[in-house]
């Protein structure tokens, strides 16, 4: 803002700078006081402004001179800072962990080299329990494979359906894929269908390539009419346990898994299947054999009968009454004496609805074989 500058502009612009400026007595000024008093403005707004301060010892002035205002970290931004990155490194690191699919070693566990393996286990008709162990080396190994695509890849643990138990077959398909986390090595699938299958763990990347860490044996899982769903942990598998070995295949030369026996073994404390048998014995045990043969096996048996009919329809079997279930199901044991018998099975409904009549012949034949003792001295 110069005098030559000023000069050109009309006396009302003039005064509506003066007031902007905040220069006393504008109103009453001329237009060349108008002028002066801009101009001085201008020179303090550009010079520090400088006073005498009262005179110190010795004769001295102080001069202050009054410098731009440089804003200043404060407390309160420093530590709103920390927090953030506080909070960023909490998030990696559970990102980290939930993608780690590493298993740490159990205590009280057997001294046995930590290998790579997995177990699939059928729990019923409607349930499968996949087990696995997997090392660092592994996941490391993973990362390398990725590379650039390990970023974006998550865990994933995957059911193959099966027409055979060869591993990598040919006829494999993909049914489900479930997204797991670390930390954890169990995981329980459900299953509306019956089905043959093994599941695979791994990680799957955005473009869908898939890294496998670890595949399980091959399974089978029974009709909903063969078995009742069995929903226990390990702690409580100590029942069924053989029943359990034998549904995920452990008693099939097909299917049979040695991971699948070792981790029962593990877990239960006791060998899985029959008893090995003693091949010598020494000479004063001999007579143990003879004792060992007459032992008892007795057996027998029952028959389970289901069907489905109308909810309100009455139904007999043999002439006595069952109960329908209000979805028309019904469900009904049957002695099975060693003989044939006739079973009709009977359903009627109300109000002259009409009659079903179903007729099973059913035959059991049982007998019982000679005892059968084993030379315990021969190779």
């Amino acid at each position: 803002m110069t005098s030559a500058s000023l000069k050109e502009k009309p006396v009302r612009d003039l005064a509506r700078l003066a007031k902007q400026h905040g220069v006393a007595g504008w109103h009453a000024m001329r237009k060349d006081q108008l002028i002066k008093a801009l101009v001085n403005k201008a020179k303090m707004a550009l010079a520090p402004e400088t006073r005498r301060s009262p005179a110190r010892p010795g004769g001295a002035l102080a001069v202050r001179v009054k410098l731009a205002a440089v804003p200043a970290v404060t407390a309160a931004a420093v530590a709103r800072s920390a927090e953030v990155t506080r909070r960023i490194t909490e998030a990696r690191e559970r990102i980290a962990k939930a993608k780690n699919l590493a298993t740490p070693p159990e205590g009280g566990r057997s001294k046995r080299p930590a290998r790579d393996r997995m177990v699939l286990m059928v729990r019923g008709p409607h349930w499968l329990h996949a087990f696995w162990e997997v090392g660092p080396r592994s996941i490391d190994r993973a990362q390398s494979a990725l590379g650039q695509e390990w970023h974006g890849a998550r865990p994933v643990l995957r059911v193959l359906r099966i027409e055979s138990g060869l591993q990598g077959s040919p006829s494999e398909q993909v049914v489900r894929e479930i997204r797991v986390h670390g930390g954890v090595k169990n995981w329980f699938i459900d299953i509306q269908e019956s089905l043959r299958c093994r599941v695979e763990l791994g990680y799957l990347t955005s473009t869908g390539r898939f890294h496998s860490l670890v595949r399980s044996n091959a399974v089978s899982t029974p009709a909903a009419s063969q078995c009742d769903t069995l929903d226990s942990h390990w702690g409580e598998i100590v029942d069924d346990c053989d029943r359990i070995y034998a549904m995920s295949g452990g008693f099939s030369v097909e299917n049979n898994s040695t991971e699948l026996q070792e981790l029962f073994e593990e877990r239960l404390r006791r060998p899985m299947g029959p008893p090995a048998v003693t091949r010598s014995l020494p000479t004063a045990e001999k007579g143990i054999e003879d004792s060992a043969v007459g032992f008892q096996l007795e057996v027998d048996a029952e028959l389970i009968v289901y069907g489905a009919t109308r909810p309100d329809a009455y139904v007999t079997l043999q002439g006595e009454p069952v109960k329908v279930q209000p979805d028309g199901t019904f469900r009904v044991r049957v002695d099975m004496p060693n003989k044939r018998q006739v079973l009709p099975i009977v359903a009627s409904v109300p109000n002259g609805g009409g009659r079903q009549t179903v007729v099973m012949a059913i035959e059991r034949n049982t007998k019982s074989m000679e005892p059968h003792g084993r030379d315990m001295r021969d190779d």
